[in-house]
């Protein structure tokens, strides 16, 4: 994790959706496969969870290719498997995880929304494809979204991080200046984009996203943090739970 020093509380947590409100669509394949009709084990392809062996996410880590651009490769190969023609992400994501979007959306999700809201904090979106790659019809079946205050969209702004247009433009949204604001992505060079306008900006390590939570709790001055990864229990930090 990364980030500037602490000089007070800050107002506003900006989440990523992708692999940070929701769970790596490389941590649910076994789920894919089973909504898709595939048997277990065709989705082999793992991003940060084994790189050696996704050549297309070193690539992508690497700046050769697209964000986008890795996740419509995988969408067309899935699509084949399928005997179909895919050409958009959403196609993937709606047949693989639209059944009950719910059963996508990381655990501490629910629990961090609620006790940023309770702590009078704002909440906003920053995404560079959540309704290109998620649908609008996905999107709107999930009812915790109405609680954020801004939801910034590169689907139809069509300025991705790490622009600093991108953040600038959640950041008007919200009426607050960057150093008021935490924000959380699981790409290193959005975090440092962030870091590069003056919000104080996080990574999510896929391995660890509780950390980063704790962390970004803190800044936002809430006396509150998770333990118990998998099955994640909130407490304040005389242990009391929430």
């Amino acid at each position: 994790m990364t980030g500037q020093t602490i000089k007070k509380p800050a107002e506003a947590l900006l989440l990523d959706f992708g692999s940070v409100v929701t769970l790596t669509m490389f941590e649910t394949h076994r789920m894919s496969e089973k909504s898709l009709g595939l048997p277990e084990g065709s989705l082999t392809w793992m991003g940060p969870f084994d790189p050696e062996q996704d050549e297309l996410w070193s690539a992508m880590q690497r700046d050769e290719m697209t964000e986008r651009d890795y996740w419509l490769a995988r969408t067309k190969e899935v699509g084949k498997l399928l005997g179909e023609d895919w050409t958009e992400m959403s196609q993937f994501v709606r047949r693989a995880r639209g059944k009950n979007p719910h059963e996508i959306i990381r655990p501490e999700t629910p629990m961090l929304i609620d006790a940023v809201k309770k702590a009078g904090k704002k909440l906003a979106i920053l995404s560079n494809e959540l309704d290109l790659f998620f649908g609008k019809d996905l999107r709107e079946q999930l009812e915790f979204l109405k609680d954020f205050d801004v939801i910034t969209d590169a689907t139809y702004t069509r300025i991705l991080k790490p622009k600093p247009e991108a953040y600038q433009l959640c950041l008007d949204e919200l009426g607050l200046n960057p150093e008021d604001c935490v924000f959380i992505d699981d790409q290193m060079r959005n975090v440092k984009g962030g870091n590069a306008v003056g919000i104080q900006a996080l990574h999510l390590d896929v391995f660890n996203p509780q950390d980063v939570f704790n962390e970004a709790l803190k800044r936002l001055g809430i006396d509150l943090r998770f333990s118990n990864p998998g099955n994640p229990i909130l407490s304040k930090l005389d242990g009391e739970c929430v």
